[in-house]
This record gives structure tokens, sequence and C-alpha cells, in this order.
């Protein structure tokens, strides 16, 4: 929207810095506008998933007043279009204008556009009304919004067109230009479970460790559990657990990273036994300290590792 001192317009790969490549301890903000129906509520829901405060139809007039100079440890993204109050893009320019020369703030600003009969088109799918035809047809409407919403397409750093996109192209395209300059990792869960006690509802990646001998049957440890030491002695000793964890180890290592690509904000990665306290845990903490070796900070959930070893369950199944 306004132009910017060299220092503060993206770089090539979308993410804002300084042109002698330092890394900027600016807080970064983020306007989003364009076209209603082009994809603004998409937009701003994925970069809420990547880390960005993201506040929608805020009053221009207080735009300004959230930025707190003390508040750079976050990025703050906000959308605004022709419904939002006081919208006018005049005053907005001139906002952008006196946001851009502030020292604490590394501001871009991203425009959402969208061919005519494509919006006109999502507009009839959803039934929705346009809100500047009022009474007329909506491309009527959307000629109205163009025309006042050109001088904002003129100015913006970043310009989207997402005429040909699905929802999850936008999503991409969303992660690709902002992704990197977002604190939030991936986070993942490592968490163990009984078969016997359901199935957990949220896993992404289920490794059933029923094929290794049960340690519930062996002298001594059915009373305790894949933390303890004879378990875990138990069963590392088995060749077959060595060979087939070493495998889910690396299918994990391979996986994780395309998640974190496709925008995934947590993976829950679950060993199942049939009761869920010995094969599964050890299991389960065994994987999370392959991750923590690759850089990951797992959180490790024991779901029936406390329940009490019963022989009807751990019999009531052939493995």
């Amino acid at each position: 929207m306004a132009s910017k001192p060299p220092q503060t317009r993206p770089d090539t790969d979308g993410n804002s810095g300084t042109s002698s490549g330092s890394v900027s301890t600016r807080q970064r903000i983020l306007l989003v506008t364009g076209m209603l129906g082009a994809g603004k509520t998409t937009a701003l829901r994925e970069l809420e998933d990547l880390g960005w405060e993201a506040i929608d139809n805020l009053p221009i007039q207080l735009i300004e007043k959230l930025l707190d100079p003390a508040a750079r440890s976050y990025p703050m993204a906000f959308g605004f279009d022709c419904r939002t109050r006081g919208f006018e893009p005049g005053g907005i320019i001139e906002l952008v204008k006196h946001l851009a020369a502030r020292p604490d703030l590394e501001l871009t600003t991203l425009f959402l556009d969208c061919a005519g009969a494509e919006l006109a088109r999502r507009f009839d799918e959803t039934r929705r009304r346009h809100f500047l035809a009022q009474d007329m047809p909506v491309p009527q409407g959307i000629k109205a919004e163009r025309e006042l919403l050109s001088p904002l397409r003129r100015w913006a750093d970043v310009l989207i067109d997402t005429t040909d996109f699905t929802v999850n192209d936008l999503k991409q395209r969303i992660r690709e230009q902002f992704g990197q300059s977002a604190p939030a990792a991936l986070t993942v869960i490592v968490s163990s479970f009984g078969y016997s006690r359901g199935m957990p509802p949220a896993a992404d990646l289920v490794f059933d460790m029923r094929f290794l001998e049960n340690p519930h049957w062996a002298p001594g440890l059915k009373e305790l559990t894949g933390l303890d030491a004879p378990v875990a002695d138990y069963i590392a000793a088995n060749p077959v657990f060595a060979s087939a964890f070493g495998k889910i180890s690396d299918l994990v290592l391979e996986l994780l990273p395309h998640y974190a690509a496709q925008g995934k904000t947590y993976v829950n990665i679950a060993f199942g036994c049939t009761g869920g306290r010995h094969r599964s845990v050890y299991s389960a903490q065994a994987m999370a300290e392959v991750l923590r070796e690759a850089g990951f900070s797992p959180t490790v959930l024991h779901r029936n590792m406390g329940s009490r070893a019963a022989e009807l369950v751990e019999g009531s199944q052939a493995i």
C-alpha cells in the first residue's frame, strides 16, 4: 500500500528483512486486505496457525493503538475490507505510510485479488449478498468494490490472485510466503495406549507393537511398566524390536518435515499394545528419545500405563 524504505520491503523468499541480511528485532506487522470472497478469512486463519496474532475487521483507527513498542516477540496480522468501520483507501494509505516510518515496526501489506467471474460464482455458491450490491446484482457490487480498492491494490507489497486457487492452494501460498517468519514450530506428541481400552481418537500415526512378546507373561514383569529397566531390557533384547523400531524411526523422521510443509501444526504418534503398560510405553519412550536427538521437543503421554495389570485383558486377544 505505501512505498517503504528498501530495508523494510520483503526479500525474495517472502520474509521481511534488512538489506544487510541481519535479523530484525522489530515487530512484524502484516496488513491483509482484498476483494470480498478472495480468501482473506482463510489467509488469516492460516497465519494464526503459523503463530501470528490475527485480528479481523478491527476498526481502522484502532490498529495503531494495539501496536505496543514493547511487544516485539510475536508478529501481528490485521485483516480489513470494505465492510470494516473506517475503511477509506486514502486514509489507509496514509496510515501505512505512518506505520512504515516507525523504527520499531516491520510492515508488509498483502492484497488478495480474484477475477470477477470467479468471485460472482463464489457468492452465488454461498448465497451471500455482496456488501456493496444492496439490491443490485452481485457483479455490480464486485465492480464497485474493485474501483474502491484499486489504490490499495497498487500499493500492496504482496499480491496473491486466488482465481484458480483451492482453499488448500491459498493455505500453501500463505505458508510459503509468511511461514518462515512465524515463531510456531511443529508440536510432536508421542503417546502409548492399550488396544483393549480403545483406539486413540486423535492419533496421526499409529504403530501396533503387539508383534513383540508380551512382558506381562514374563516372570516378575507383570506389575512393572515400560518405564522400568527389567521390562525395557526384556523388550530391547528381542532382535525383532531393533529391526522394526529402526524402520519406524526412519519413517517418522522422514514424514515429520512433510507434515510441517503441509501446514500441520501438531502430529500425534501413537504406539499401542494390548494393555498399554509395557510394549507401547517402552516404544513411545524410545521414539521420544530418537526425536530429541533429531532436534524435536516431543511431549510424551502414557494413556493406560496406570491401569491395573489384568490377565483377562492381556489374554483377551490372540497377541
